[in-house]
C-alpha cells in the first residue's frame, strides 16, 4: 500500500478547479431556489381567500390554468390547501376556466 494520492488513471483531488472543467461557475446548490424563503401572501389570520375574488385567484393560476405550487407562491401549506379549495369552487360555478387554451 502505498500512500500516495494521485494513481495513473485517476486525477487527484488537490488539483485546481480549473483543471476540473470550471465547476465554480455553476454555484453553489445548497442556496437554490428550494431554500430560498419568500414572503407569504396570506398567511395572517383574518386573511382568506374567497372563490368570488376572481383577479386575487388569477395571481396564483398559471397562463394555461394550472394552480402553481406552492415553492412559487410562497404559501404555507394551509394557505396553500385554501387556495387550491378555493380556485376548485371558482372553477365548478364558471368563474375560472378550467384550461386556457392557447394556439
Amino acid at each position: 500500500m502505498t500512500d500516495e494520492r494521485e494513481f495513473e488513471g485517476r486525477p487527484s483531488r488537490d488539483r485546481d478547479d480549473e483543471d476540473r472543467g470550471e465547476r465554480s461557475d455553476r454555484g453553489d446548490r445548497r442556496g437554490g431556489p428550494r431554500g430560498r424563503f419568500r414572503n407569504q401572501v396570506y398567511c395572517p389570520p383574518g386573511k382568506c381567500f374567497d372563490y368570488k375574488d376572481i383577479d386575487t385567484l388569477r395571481r396564483f393560476v398559471t397562463e394555461t390554468g394550472k394552480i402553481k405550487p406552492r415553492r412559487q407562491t410562497g404559501n404555507c401549506s394551509r394557505c396553500q390547501r385554501e387556495l387550491a379549495r378555493e380556485v376548485k369552487r371558482a372553477r365548478h360555478l364558471a368563474l375560472l376556466p378550467f384550461v386556457i387554451v392557447t394556439d
